[in-house]
């Protein structure tokens, strides 16, 4: 992990198409405002690891429903 150190109106570029700006800090926390192309989705991590377990979900629900539609066209 690069660990940098940024000050408020400070920016880090990603890339050529992203850039994440330090908005404000204040005690323990920290606003950041992010400039991505429309395509780029950006998540907070709790809500994309969320997404991508009930998306692991759906899959096995999915894959349960084809195995059981696959035995009845076979009768």
């Amino acid at each position: 992990m690069l660990v940098l150190t940024r000050k408020n109106g400070e920016t880090i570029k990603i890339g050529d198409d992203i850039e994440i700006t330090i908005v404000a800090s204040k005690n323990d926390q920290v606003k950041i405002g992010i400039k991505a192309p429309k395509n780029v989705e950006i998540y907070r991590k709790e809500i994309y690891d969320m997404i991508t377990s009930e998306n692991q979900q759906a899959s096995k629900d999915i894959s349960g429903l084809l195995k059981f539609m696959s035995k009845n066209e076979k009768n």
